[in-house]
């Protein structure tokens, strides 16, 4: 018993780190919450590979479309579901930048910066075009 309170313990650390870590990226998935409407909107899962992030749908909460029939490249008609609508987004200090993000409702590829809130449960996705200042901020909730 004495033996195996020790091993408790390191695993308790190791599990405490990892949920750090994870909190520290934008790395997971996260439920979208509309700054139109305010209703959780579709589920995106976020990972990086060779340095940068991406990001595609994995779930639709509300919508009664299944294509991207507004997208204006190679998209255009491809299923939402599995859709990659984040890509070349990398890490600049505290934030997440340098990116594309593709709004599936218009088609439209923006610029992205993104940044944690609340103790790495929430990622504020602002897309624009040129300036930062011209664009929109939408709130994503971490899935827990």
């Amino acid at each position: 018993m004495r033996a195996t309170l020790p091993l408790l313990r390191l695993l308790l650390a190791v599990t405490s780190c990892m949920a750090l870590a994870d909190a520290s990226s934008p790395v997971g998935n996260w439920m979208n919450i509309s700054d139109k409407t305010k209703k959780a909107e579709a589920v995106i899962q976020i990972w990086e590979e060779k340095g940068e992030l991406h990001g595609k749908l994995t779930k639709l909460l509300d919508s009664k479309d299944t294509l991207c029939t507004s997208c204006k490249d190679e998209r255009k008609n491809k299923p939402l579901i599995g859709l990659e609508i984040i890509w070349g987004v990398k890490k600049d200090g505290d934030i997440w930048s340098g990116g594309k993000i593709l709004d599936p409702d218009s088609g439209d590829i923006y610029s992205v910066k993104m940044e944690l809130a609340d103790g790495g449960q929430k990622l504020k996705v602002r897309g624009f075009m040129g300036f930062s200042l011209l664009g929109r901020t939408q709130t994503w909730v971490r899935e827990q």
